[in-house]
């Protein structure tokens, strides 16, 4: 019987948790949740001058956020030194593993003449095989040593990648590469599969930037008798101009499109699509689809491209399909989170939620497309100019102002009647005389239905809004 599938996400936290590395970490949860296996979340913090605190606890609150959870960990690498120090041992035991004591300096002169003479720029192995009188020498001489692994230099080192299928390296091209540092710290090519061996991982799913870190990986496997894992190595994720995904083309990490009132299904959707696909028609996909639907033959070999105009329309896919409870939950979670002043009038947000859920697209988009029903509008220029343009903005304020004073009932229906009977009286069509109507009320020409706006605004506010821009228009030259 094979063994439950078993993945890690090891992030390092030396920066923000970025839209890449929440993709690595869907993938491997969307694995093992569909399998019915399990997720180690570990971080690998040993480059003590750059890994923080902060980085850890921010990538704990995105996969929080995300819903991505994980059933042992987290772990952090810097606190399982022991081990690295008992395992290199062990190594160094058996022969598989030796003391380099090449300074520096050293190694300098003999990558230039590497490079001069045009062979791979890998160590040479001069530390192979010192006798016990010349490691004692360098000691005496306040040498330091690192530990180097012993690589096989015959054959070939191959996998059958989940994704990318066979790719073999030359064993000649890699060398001797070092596992633990002159300070006694481990080094990524060490600690890395270390850890995933004392995990019992068997499936490592990860970006293709790590593809060549494989080999020199694979041979730590051999000299410690461990059974490898098997590798899916994601392809990398583009910016819209097909160059690598970074700051320079907007937001890149996660709390930054969580900031914006993005939902983190919304999120776990899009990033899921960026290198795998169910079909070639289905977009819009749950959560709990994804876990049924997702398997690794479907990843593509190919980079996707991070497309922000398809992430924020799947967004407001996303946000039409929640009920009208969840999305006024998520409207009002959103406003709290920024700090809105919006948030201080729950009962008004709750009111005002269901004219918006058809338009926006984020969450952040809401003061500015329904601010006018809590508060006086600004006026937008264009807008402006557009009513200002119009011969029969003033004629139109003027009748539909005459039909809603009259109006009894001040509720939607009454207030569509009222109106569509002022462009009897006028002649006009809805169009030309519902835009400066819009525009008085909201000061833009983009604003939730009209006639909802008008009742929420209560026929005073409404009727004095309108009377103010008739003024306004009569004024101009």
């Amino acid at each position: 019987m094979a063994d439950a599938v078993k993945v890690r996400f090891p992030p390092s936290p030396t920066g923000l948790l970025h839209v890449g590395s929440a993709r690595t970490a869907l993938y491997n949860w969307l694995w093992a949740r569909h399998t019915g296996g399990s997720m180690v979340l570990r971080f690998e913090d040993t480059d003590r001058e750059r890994s923080t605190d902060a980085a850890i606890d921010q990538a704990l609150r995105v996969l929080e956020w995300l819903g991505i959870d994980w059933d042992e960990g987290p772990y952090r690498q810097t606190e399982r030194f022991e081990v690295y120090t008992a395992t290199a041992e062990r190594l160094l035991d058996a022969g598989t593993a030796y003391r380099c004591y090449c300074t520096p300096q050293e190694l300098d002169l003999e990558r230039s003449r590497r490079q001069a003479a045009g062979e791979p720029l890998i160590y040479s192995g001069r530390c192979r095989d010192l006798s016990d009188q010349q490691r004692e020498a360098f000691e005496a001489e306040g040498r330091s040593s690192v530990v180097r692994l012993r690589v096989d230099r015959a054959g070939d080192t191959a996998i059958d990648d989940i994704v990318r299928g066979v790719v073999t390296w030359d064993n000649s091209l890699l060398g001797d590469h070092i596992v633990i540092r002159s300070d006694g710290s481990p080094t990524y090519q060490f600690a890395n599969p270390v850890d995933d061996i004392d995990s019992g991982v068997n499936h490592i799913i990860r970006g293709e930037d790590l593809l060549s870190s494989t080999p020199r990986q694979l041979a730590l496997y051999r000299a410690l008798g461990a059974q490898p894992p098997a590798y899916a190595h994601l392809p990398m994720i583009l910016g819209p101009d097909r160059k690598k995904l970074s700051k320079r083309h907007g937001a890149v990490s996660v709390e930054e499109f969580r900031d914006r009132g993005y939902l983190p299904e919304s999120i776990k959707n899009y990033l899921a699509l960026l290198g795998w696909s169910y079909d070639d028609k289905t977009t819009v996909m749950t959560t709990a689809e994804l876990i049924e639907r997702f398997t690794l033959d479907r990843v593509t070999k190919s980079p996707a491209v991070f497309d922000f105009q398809k992430l924020e329309w799947l967004n407001g896919e996303h946000l039409r399909a929640l009920t009208g409870d969840d999305y006024t939950e998520a409207l009002q979670t959103h406003l709290r989170r920024s700090g809105s002043a919006l948030a201080e009038q729950p009962d008004r947000v709750a009111e005002v939620a269901p004219l918006v859920q058809e338009k926006l697209r984020e969450l952040d988009q809401f003061e500015g497309f329904a601010g006018f029903l809590f508060d006086e509008p600004h006026m937008d220029a264009d807008a402006w100019r557009r009513i200002a343009g119009d011969p029969e903005s003033l004629r139109s304020l003027a009748a539909a102002r005459d039909r809603l004073e009259a109006t009894e009932n001040w509720d939607g229906p009454s207030i569509e009647a009222a109106l569509r009977a002022a462009c009897e009286d006028t002649g006009l069509k809805p169009r030309v005389l519902f835009t400066p109507v819009r525009v008085a009320i909201s000061g833009s020409t983009v604003a939730p239905g009209l006639f909802e706006s008008l009742e929420l605004l209560g026929r005073d506010v409404a009727l004095r809004r309108m009377a103010a821009a008739e003024r306004n228009l009569a004024a101009q030259p």
